[in-house]
């Protein structure tokens, strides 16, 4: 077994990953808060702010949604709705900002391509000792593909790169990235990333990580900004029999480097759909580097900060990061 595979088994489809399996058959992530000072949402609380500020869905039952998700809790309001309140505690303002600019890239998305996106229905009030804005958007049929892996499906590819097309012929209007998340200058994350680092002594071979880095870091950015997802990742794809049947959290989208929703490739494709996706968006190779690092970037993230409370998220992160690990060794 050479260097390299030695370091795959540790921290990809080894022990660390059969642990990570088992509890999350077992254990339900929300007996470990995943946000420090994280905000408890009860079916009652959501039941009272209902019934006072959308009288007209009284007679609607309310019930929670189990989801992997990390930013909302997620109740179904009757058969057509889906309340989202955040978790983590913030400033009313900056919330109802943030929830009206979801909306609005939602609205902005919706029919720019076949495959369906939540519409914005309502934003609610703070109320019944939840203290933040909180939204309602349509439901959507589908099975995340957490739960069914499209990850074989050449089909699905061709789906997602037909979506991530879509997405980057919508008219920027003249914006551009802004920000501190994924999307702009990768060696812009180099603090959060040695955080990422340290934090994953443990569990994964930092070592080989942290060289990965050193040269995904330095890759330019020269394109142009185009409108992307920004988070193309498993919980947030809807699959029906191998095929993209719908794309959620949408209120991200938004100007960034073209890269950035090439991390979908890595979050959720093997080698030869991947391969799939590149050819139909004709990907050159440093535009399909840097996207190989986005994703590299939000993975290194997710095992760690997640192992306990959100143990899904972080075996999606080991998950890609081994992708990429034998990508990188390969080329």
């Amino acid at each position: 077994m050479s260097e390299r595979d030695e370091g795959l088994c540790r921290w990809g489809s080894g022990a660390a990953e059969s642990r990570l399996r088992s509890t999350i058959g077992t254990r339900d992530a929300s007996d470990v808060d995943m946000h420090a000072n994280q905000l408890t949402v009860s079916l009652e609380t959501v039941r009272k702010l209902v019934d006072v500020q959308f009288p007209q869905w009284r007679g609607l039952p309310i019930r929670g949604v189990a989801s992997r998700g990390t930013v909302n809790a997620l109740f179904r309001i009757g058969d057509k709705f889906l309340a989202r309140f955040p978790l983590e505690p913030g400033d009313v303002g900056s919330m109802w900002r943030l929830l009206q600019s979801e909306a609005q890239a939602a609205r902005e998305l919706l029919g720019r391509t076949r495959f369906p996106t939540p519409v914005p229905v309502a934003l609610g009030e703070p109320g019944a000792g939840y203290p933040l804005p909180w939204s309602v958007q349509t439901w959507l049929p589908g099975t995340v593909a957490t739960d069914e892996d499209p990850g074989e499906s050449a089909a699905f590819a061709h789906d997602l790169a037909e979506f991530i097309h879509g997405v980057r012929a919508i008219d920027t209007r003249g914006r551009a990235f802004s920000g501190t998340g994924r999307g702009g200058e990768l060696r812009s994350h180099d603090a959060w990333m040695e955080t990422c680092f340290e934090r994953s002594e443990q569990l994964l071979d930092v070592p080989q990580l942290r060289r990965t880095w050193a040269i995904m870091r330095v890759l330019p950015h020269s394109a142009r900004d185009v409108m992307t997802h920004g988070d193309l990742i498993p919980g947030n794809v809807l699959v029906s029999n191998g095929r993209l049947a719908g794309v959620i959290d949408v209120g991200g989208m938004g100007p960034a480097d073209p890269a950035l929703d090439l991390l979908g490739a890595w979050n959720l494709l093997e080698a030869g759909p991947r391969q799939v996706l590149r050819d139909d968006l004709k990907c050159e190779d440093l535009e399909w580097e840097r996207g190989k690092a986005w994703a590299f970037e939000q993975s290194m993230g997710a095992v760690w900060y997640y192992v306990e409370s959100n143990p899904a998220m972080s075996l999606m992160g080991r998950r890609t990061l081994q992708r990429i690990m034998a990508d990188t060794s390969s080329s």
